[in-house]
């Protein structure tokens, strides 16, 4: 059975078409960096604008691309939530309407279930059961999960998601947006142990996490760099004390991240740690986890680099595992989608 699937969530629309055996057979993402770069972060009008423009275009191509048309198609699934209301609701409105004029059932979405689910559509995907860290741009959470629609939220974020952390830091030090990967590329070439920032929550005994005390240490040695009593967006940096600012910033972020998955991992009694989102996009958090599982017998598991940003495949990939495993949702067909911009992960336990 084939699903084609749309992900209109934020700023980036994507488009894809999934078999219900796993396979990709074809899929297109239109990002919207560009547009929003003069805004210095989202606007979500503009998102839900721009998501408008380019569902046909871009489903056109998915569907040349893999030679199919929509009567092939089996099911239509759609990202609900959480995302911008506007954006969520350009994709839900055109996914649903879809559906109805072909006939077919739309599956709803959760947003982090697909970024969850995405390392399986890597060549070596892993098995369940397996520990999860997702983090994603508004979200930083570790989760038990013993299999599809079976997770247990073991800990989360207290206040600033490690994807935030990294955006609002960047722009605090006057990087470009998208500020993330900027700070990422720039820490490459800093020291990072010249600052002694702070590892909120280290020690805390439990599996939480908090970056907003981290992302304040950063603006308090920055203004000491820049010879300022107080923040102003104009803080002059060199480019040395930007690079290792960054540095020591994604190095403290970093070990909290590795240390807390590895603990919640043994503590599971898993072998497995799946990593998931944009954050795990992250070149040290990469070689990082890796070489910290390695040590522990522990399998770390990563989605490919072009499925850590949000995308239409993850979205068909995960309602065709629910499709797979409940063939009935093919004769369900309510055209009554709403779109959920704050919502827990279906079947998550302990939220």
């Amino acid at each position: 059975m084939l699903v084609l699937g749309f992900e209109t969530s934020c700023d980036e629309t994507g488009v894809a078409l999934c078999t219900t055996g796993g396979q990709v057979l074809a899929q297109a993402l239109h990002s919207q960096i560009s547009m929003h770069k003069d805004y210095g972060g989202v606007v979500p009008e503009l998102a839900s604008r721009d998501h408008i423009r380019r569902l046909v275009p871009l489903m056109n191509q998915v569907l040349a691309d893999s030679g199919k048309s929509l009567t092939d198609v089996d099911a239509i699934a759609v990202t609900t939530g959480p995302g911008l209301p506007g954006a969520l609701m350009a994709g839900t409105a055109f996914a649903t309407s879809l559906a109805m004029g072909l006939g077919k059932p739309v599956i709803p979405v959760h947003h982090l279930e697909g970024h969850l689910l995405s390392p399986l559509l890597s060549a070596t995907p892993p098995a369940f059961p397996f520990t999860a860290l997702l983090v994603s741009g508004g979200h930083s959470q570790l989760m038990g999960v013993e299999n599809l629609g079976h997770y247990a939220l073991l800990g989360e974020t207290l206040d600033d998601a490690a994807g935030e952390a990294f955006d609002k830091t960047a722009k605090m030090i006057g990087l470009p947006y998208p500020g993330g990967p900027a700070l990422s590329k720039l820490a490459e070439q800093g020291n990072a142990n010249r600052f002694k920032l702070p590892r909120p929550m280290l020690h805390s005994g439990d599996y939480n996490f908090s970056f907003s005390g981290l992302k304040t240490a950063v603006l308090t040695t920055a203004m000491k760099l820049a010879g300022v009593a107080q923040p102003t967006e104009t803080m002059v940096l060199n480019d040395q004390d930007k690079a290792d600012l960054c540095a020591s910033f994604q190095a403290a972020i970093v070990e909290v991240l590795v240390k807390k998955s590895i603990a919640a991992t043994r503590a599971n009694g898993h072998k497995r740690l799946v990593v998931a989102g944009g954050v795990g996009a992250n070149k040290q958090l990469r070689h990082s986890l890796t070489e910290a599982a390695a040590q522990r017998g522990i399998e770390v598991y990563f989605p490919e680099l072009a499925l850590c940003t949000d995308n239409g495949a993850m979205i068909a990939f995960a309602a065709a595992m629910r499709l797979k495993a409940n063939p009935a949702l093919l004769s369900q067909l309510d055209y009554s989608m709403q779109t959920k911009p704050r919502c827990a992960i279906p079947g998550l336990q302990g939220s």
